[in-house]
């Protein structure tokens, strides 16, 4: 996902140190320097963190698969209930037929 970028103004920024005192190869530099850091971290920001749209998409598959499990184990249920009707079916006549004897 892309995120908000962060900018950094060199041009500005080497104004800035110039009038301070820098010399003008100095000022450059820091400059060139200080744009490399926003960049990287402008790539840490892209490759760590999570947008809002990350996390509906997230959601989004939490829900489904909510719902699959939700499914399986209904239909779990419903064949553990249809088999003990099945076996109370059987069993009953034949232990009826047991103790009638």
């Amino acid at each position: 996902m892309t995120h908000a970028t962060l900018t950094f103004d060199t041009l500005q920024y080497a104004k800035k140190l110039k009038k301070a005192g820098f010399t003008e190869q100095q000022a450059e530099v820091q400059a060139e320097v200080m744009r490399e850091q926003n960049d990287a971290i402008n790539k840490w920001v892209d490759n760590s963190l999570a947008t809002k749209r990350d996390i509906e998409l997230i959601r989004h598959d939490l829900e489904v698969m909510s719902y699959k499990i939700t499914y399986k184990l209904t239909i779990r249920l419903g064949c553990m209930i249809t088999g003990a009707v099945v076996i109370l079916g059987v069993l009953m006549p034949l232990m009826l037929k047991f103790v009638n004897h």
